[in-house]
This record gives C-alpha cells, structure tokens and sequence, in this order.
C-alpha cells in the first residue's frame, strides 16, 4: 500500500482547511481501497464498484468496493458423502471432504485473522523451530472440518467444537477431514466424531462437534 500522494495531489498553503482535509481523505480512501484490493486478491476473491467516496471538492465519488465471489467448488476439493438425502440422515452417516493446504491458503488467513505468527509466514524463523520449516495454522487445518460439516445434505448450524491438535501439518499438504455421526440429541441436534487426516493416514486433529442440521431452504 503506497502512503505517498502524486506532487499535482500535494495539499498547500493556498488550500482552504476543507478543501486541505478533502484532499487528505481521498488518499486515505484511495489507500484504504487498495489494501483492501490486495488482500482480497491474495485470497483469489474479487471487487466490484458502488460505494462512495470523497473527492478533492468534497463531492462524491465512486470508489472500488469489495464485494466478495466466492468459488463453492475447486478441481482440487474432493468430497464423499454416505448419504445425498436430508431424510435419511442419521447415526452412522459421514461426510469426508479432501483440500490442499496451499501457500495462499496460509497467506490469506493470516491476512484475515491477523495471525502473523512467524512460525507459518518466515521460512528463516521456523527452521530454528522444534518443526525445521514453516507449518500451517492449526486452525485453519482445524476449518475443513467445517468445511466438512457444510457438506452434510441440509443446512449445518456449528454449536459447539472441541479439538485436539495431534501433529503439524506442512504447507502444501493435503488433508482430509471426517465428521461422523456418532449420536441424535433430538431438535434436528446431532454429535459428530470429528478428525483430520494428512495424506499419510495420520490423524493431525481429533475432536467432537455439536450442531443442528436442518432442513435445507426452498430458495
């Protein structure tokens, strides 16, 4: 994000203090905008225009504002599910969705959530580490499962998540996260066996969910 403003931009002594103030917040605007416009493009989202702005004169103006598009599916996902029917689902139903954990993954969500950790983003900081690399955050691993969890036929509210981090996953693994039905509490409530497999067969997450499933909206 550049905080530097073109010379013809420059505020100066023959400025009015509005037109001085509106010339200081187009380049706030406009250097909000572009931050915005960088982490959306590390995440592989887009932006559209329609919101507002200030100009020099205090009018107006129309500046990029992002609204997120977001893909329901990528060549590289892979999901199995046990049952494609809301009124079948019960104990014993599963679903196993299947990703990569990719470098803009671990870039984005830090990004996001704000942990910059140098554990996952400096490869010179977490080789002196007990892992000799960088690893990704254990709960962006730990959100296939809610990934997994979306994928139940119906519409899956989360109530309650535990999680047992059992082993590092590196970037550019792939991993694979399993919801299992183990019990029907009633209400549409079940409780899930939830783990998170590398592609090894280890489990790097154990843990239990609670939701509700309900029946998915006509619209």
């Amino acid at each position: 994000m550049s905080s530097n403003c073109p010379d013809s931009d420059a505020t100066d002594s023959t400025m009015t203090p509005n037109q001085q103030w509106s010339s200081v917040s187009k380049h706030v605007v406009n250097s909000y905008v572009e931050a915005n416009n960088a982490v959306l493009a590390a995440m592989g989202l887009t932006t559209s225009s329609g919101a507002e702005g200030p100009t020099a004169d205090g009018e107006p103006e129309t500046v990029e504002t992002p609204v997120v598009e977001v893909a329901y599916s990528d060549e590289a996902w892979i999901m199995e599910r046990s049952t494609d029917s809301y009124d079948d689902l019960g104990v014993g139903d599963y679903v196993r969705f299947t990703k990569p954990i990719a470098e803009t993954d671990v870039s984005a969500f830090a990004q996001v959530s704000g942990d910059t950790n140098r554990l996952h983003l400096s490869d010179e900081f977490a080789t002196d580490t007990q892992f000799g690399g960088r690893i990704a955050h254990g709960t962006l691993v730990a959100g296939t499962i809610s990934a997994a969890l979306a994928r139940f036929p119906g519409l899956t509210i989360y109530l309650s998540q535990d999680l047992e981090f059992q082993a590092p996953v590196e970037i550019g693994e792939t991993v694979t996260a399993a919801c299992e039905i183990v019990e029907g509490l009633g209400d549409t409530r079940y409780r899930l066996h939830t783990t998170v497999e590398n592609a090894d067969g280890t489990t790097v997450i154990d843990g239990e969910a609670v939701v509700v499933i309900d029946e998915q909206p006509d619209s």
